[in-house]
């Protein structure tokens, strides 16, 4: 059994396990018990009521954090040569088709998203295997494939994250670092919420979101109150 250090119980010792937070109390508290030498990452768990095997019931979606993500987004953008500058001036890390391409069939994959056109679609067919498991299959839906190239690498530099529910129900998702102040967090975790609001299936009926966890990479979780985002 693993060992609790001192500072984990000290961080444990600040959340009271028997009450739900509201989003704000929740965000100040995950300063407090924050306790890692490094600018953790903070994300949310949220546990809804649906069963991501039937189609009708998967929830999938992209929201603009208003206070950004915190991580240097590194962006490819897969596109032919009359877009390549249109690319680079919206900011992306890497532009460019044929010789990228080649470079991903060898495994190469550092990047964190990969910006393309409807007409590249079919060039990357064949690169599913490694871009699918690591998350990087460009997706019309999360606003990955598309003619305006610019706006859509801007946008990911800005911090627009996609999330997709997972096979246990559950959506996790990055909303911010651990040393951003207490109103940002609390900003970017009500948008994510609202947004998952929004998509709730037509076919889901009684209580939507379950339940509600907000933690920093090693801090303890806190229950976030979910009346507030429980729609009828």
């Amino acid at each position: 059994m693993t060992k609790i250090t001192k500072k984990q119980k000290e961080a444990e010792s600040k959340i009271d396990k028997s009450k739900t937070y509201s989003v704000a109390d929740a965000s100040a508290l995950l300063k407090d018990v924050a306790y890692a030498n490094f600018d953790e990452s903070v994300d949310l768990a949220v546990r809804l009521n649906v069963d991501p095997r039937k189609a009708n019931q998967m929830v999938r979606g992209v929201v603009t954090l208003p206070h950004g993500t915190g991580k240097d987004v590194k962006v490819l953008a897969l596109v032919t040569p009359d877009k390549a500058k249109e690319a680079e001036e919206a900011g992306a890390d890497y532009v460019g088709l044929d010789e990228y391409l080649e470079k991903i069939k060898g495994g190469w994959t550092d990047v964190d998203v990969i910006v393309t056109m409807p007409s590249v679609m079919g060039k990357l067919g064949p690169l599913g295997r490694v871009l699918g498991p690591r998350g990087l299959m460009p997706n019309p839906k999360t606003g990955t494939v598309t003619m305006d190239v610019a706006k859509a690498v801007s946008d990911v530099k800005a911090g627009k994250i996609d999330f997709k529910v997972d096979k246990t129900g559950i959506v996790h998702a990055s909303v911010g670092k651990a040393s951003f102040d207490a109103d940002k967090i609390a900003g970017n975790a009500r948008e994510l919420l609202t947004t998952l609001v929004k998509l709730k299936p037509s076919v889901v009926k009684g209580t939507y979101i379950k339940s509600i966890h907000i933690a920093t990479t090693m801090s303890p979780s806190i229950q976030i109150d979910t009346k507030r985002f429980t729609e009828q």
